[in-house]
């Protein structure tokens, strides 16, 4: 499947960004006079090759797993908040519940790797590969075949909620201790120093942020990923929900959709996937800028404007919910506000 989706990404339609621009260029306002807002019209036009709808059907994708490398002390929580979390998720009453109702999107909450059985959740989508990536200190986080079937969850999320009539997906992930190899994996990928791009996760104190950098380093060293190979890096010092939400892109890409990304972890795997085909890029938006050191690390890296930057850094696919709520303002103004023609006015030369 991976294979496959790859070799189906596509550039992004020129023919319809040039017809968006037109129109956008025509609405009655001064040229550029609604700044981003017009960007993210005219990217989501010729994404879906066609004006879009006022109202995109939209879901968000969690995807939930634990990681080894917690039992090294490098976050404030034990590794059952994973499952406890996603029992709130479950429920409707945690943070992306919020927030996605108000942007008028569906939530999936998709095991990939919990640790936790979590046998007490109707609605839980059971894709889990294994449960928990390895502890990267000690050794690869997944094998390559692990990682390979992780990345295809994510394509088969993407692939069924375009059967659906989905247009705009979003990543979302839930997982104790998975800033540690979000981290290890950007440092490798941009690449950059672990230090610099090494954030606190659920607010970690000094002992523990040092201790972080130092599993990382060791991390780095004791798995020597190459960052030529981005999957085999993934496989290395990644997780299983990082993988997910690689695949989640690329499924998106491959579908012609429009893929909002949330924070720092759903950057790095958002990166894997642009790093196994750059055009991947052409279909991200990037929802925000987290608090955690590395996001801006990676945006100025990556040469890349994120929608919004509101201090955030609790993950989920909050920051991606609220930036869809933007998008759709954008689209409802490509699609409502009347052309010059339109409004019998004649524009000033």
């Amino acid at each position: 499947m991976l294979e496959e989706t790859l070799a189906e990404i596509k550039p992004v339609s020129r023919e319809h960004l040039g017809k968006a621009w037109d129109r956008i260029n025509n609405l009655v306002k001064p040229v550029g006079s609604l700044g981003r807002l017009e960007e993210m019209a005219a990217r989501i036009v010729a994404i879906r090759e066609s004006d879009p709808p006022r109202d995109l059907k939209k879901e968000i994708f969690v995807f939930a797993s634990d990681h080894g490398v917690a039992l090294e002390g490098v976050s404030a929580f034990p590794q059952e908040v994973t499952g406890l979390m996603v029992r709130n998720f479950l429920a409707g009453i945690a943070g992306i519940n919020v927030i996605a109702r108000c942007a008028g999107a569906h939530v999936s909450i998709i095991d990939v790797g919990i640790k936790d059985d979590v046998l007490d959740a109707p609605g839980l989508i059971r894709r889990k590969i294994k449960r928990g990536s390895g502890n990267i200190l000690q050794g690869p986080a997944m094998t390559p075949e692990e990682t390979k079937q992780a990345v295809n969850v994510g394509i088969e999320m993407a692939r069924q909620a375009r059967a659906n009539g989905t247009a705009m997906i979003a990543t979302g992930e839930m997982g104790i201790g998975n800033t540690t190899p979000s981290a290890a994996l950007i440092s490798v990928l941009l690449p950059a120093n672990p230090a610099d791009v090494t954030g606190r996760g659920t607010g970690i104190e000094d002992d523990a942020y040092e201790r972080k950098i130092r599993v990382i380093e060791k991390a780095i060293e004791k798995n020597r990923p190459d960052p030529k190979d981005p999957l085999l890096c993934l496989a290395a010092i990644g997780g299983l929900e990082v993988a997910a939400i690689c695949g989640l892109c690329l499924g998106g890409a491959a579908g012609k959709m429009v893929v909002v990304v949330d924070g720092f972890i759903s950057s790095v795997g958002a990166l894997v996937a642009m790093r196994l085909n750059p055009h991947v890029r052409e279909y991200l938006f990037f929802s925000h800028k987290s608090s955690e050191t590395g996001h801006a690390v990676f945006f100025n890296s990556e040469g890349i404007r994120p929608i919004l930057d509101l201090d955030l850094r609790l993950g989920e696919g909050t920051g991606a919910a609220l930036a869809m709520q933007i998008m759709e303002n954008a689209i409802r103004v490509y699609t409502e506000m009347a052309t010059f023609e339109e409004a019998g006015i004649e524009p000033v030369e």
